[in-house]
């Protein structure tokens, strides 16, 4: 703790109020007459009373961050209660409240070191006061000293058991506490840390879509303003070439919108909500025909229930796979193989087409977003590709029965 304890910020404030109980109860006996003596008393109330309460204001500020200034702070508490417990008298008839409170303080201000330090000077003067109080007393006649002697010993054993649980207990209760703050410290942690990541897979989808947009829907739009321009220009001295560029124009806009639809499929979070994954990826075969002509081959042996996060990334794989092959590809074969096991999950997606240098081209959002997806499941990602030599990929997703909600 590096601020002081205060009152404001005690940590059990309740073991502050049980101080000033205790210690209003020593005063209360300090006040209280004793009975007639045969020798003379030596007691001061109004000094024991004005020790205690400087002990008890000494409670509302305890140095917690500077070893000399604690080992001075702990220092003046001994010493009050030195002063009030053996030249105060009457005082005596609650000297083990005081004891306690220091023990107790020490608690707080030390580790453990310094708390059996500090209890065993506390012990150590408690049975000093017991020998003064009890076996020099004037009434400790021969006839009555064994007694005195076995109450006292009694007595130690008691205190030495009440000190021993105190130390119990506050150690307890500290330990507690820690791991009670270390724990609300790490939850903070946790909450920043996965808003940092929410933060930043937003940040990199909107990247993504900016460049789906400016690949294909901006290329598209652009080539249809001059399509449409050229149209217009020669719209009166040729209107027959002007048809074949408003044609062109018509053809661009139908691709400009097929590549909308396909975005705004892309960032559904489970665009195939009422279809199963099988279902979901003919769907996606079927598009690719239709948008590139060719017609995908595939082998899904699905026979084992797949949990949902692995479904998930298995569809998102294919789909950026197909949707690279369709860019880049210029194939004229794609392959699809996807099979499930009880241990695993197999997916390859290979074509013929252009390829690429992988150690010139590892940056791409869609290869990393897949590598990612696979490696976020324990899961292995592969790429097989050259130049003029097609590409292939390859994802094995394990299968824990009992980690994943199906």
């Amino acid at each position: 703790m590096n601020r002081p304890i205060q009152y404001k910020n005690h940590p059990f404030r309740f073991l502050l109020y049980l101080e000033w109980i205790l210690l209003g109860m020593a005063i209360f006996m300090t006040m209280v007459p004793l009975p007639p003596r045969r020798y003379p008393s030596t007691s001061m109330p109004e000094w024991a009373v004005l020790s205690l309460i400087t002990f008890g204001l000494m409670g509302l500020r305890l140095p917690t961050n500077n070893t000399p200034v604690k080992v001075i702070y702990t220092g003046l508490q001994i010493i009050l209660v030195v002063i009030t417990t053996f030249f105060l008298g009457k005082t005596a008839r609650l000297f083990p409240v005081i004891y306690l409170v220091l023990v107790t303080r020490s608690c707080l201000i030390f580790q453990l070191t310094g708390r059996l330090i500090v209890t065993a000077i506390a012990f150590s003067l408690f049975l000093l006061t017991l020998m003064l109080r009890f076996y020099s007393s004037p009434f400790a006649t021969p006839g009555i000293s064994h007694k005195f002697r076995v109450f006292g010993f009694n007595l130690a054993t008691l205190f030495s058991i009440t000190l021993i649980f105190i130390l119990l207990l506050m150690n307890a209760v500290l330990a507690e506490r820690k791991s009670r703050d270390e724990l609300k410290i790490a939850n903070q942690k946790l909450r920043e840390y996965a808003l940092r990541i929410e933060n930043q897979a937003t940040l990199e989808e909107r990247n993504r879509i900016a460049r789906e947009i400016h690949d294909s829907l901006g290329h598209s739009l652009t080539a249809l303003n001059l399509q449409l321009e050229t149209a217009v220009k020669l719209w009166q001295s040729n209107p027959q070439k002007a048809q074949e560029f408003l044609s062109r124009a018509k053809e661009l806009g139908s691709k400009s919108l097929q590549d909308v639809r396909h975005s705004v499929s892309a960032m559904r979070s489970h665009p195939w909500e009422g279809k199963s994954l099988q279902q979901s990826i003919l769907k996606l075969i079927e598009d690719c025909q239709h948008s590139t002509g060719i017609k995908p081959t595939y082998q899904i042996h699905l026979n084992h229930p797949l949990p949902t996060e692995v479904s998930s990334a298995v569809y998102r794989i294919i789909q950026e796979s197909m949707t690279n092959i369709s860019k880049y590809a210029h194939a004229s074969r794609i392959d699809i193989y996807l099979v499930s096991t009880p241990n695993q999950v197999l997916l390859q997606v290979a074509d013929n087409g252009m390829g690429f240098d992988p150690q010139q081209k590892t940056t791409g959002f869609g290869l990393q977003s897949m590598r990612d997806r696979s490696l976020a499941l324990d899961g292995e990602f592969a790429i097989a590709t050259a130049p003029n030599q097609g590409c292939q990929i390859e994802v094995k997703i394990p299968l824990h029965s009992g980690d994943r909600k199906k």
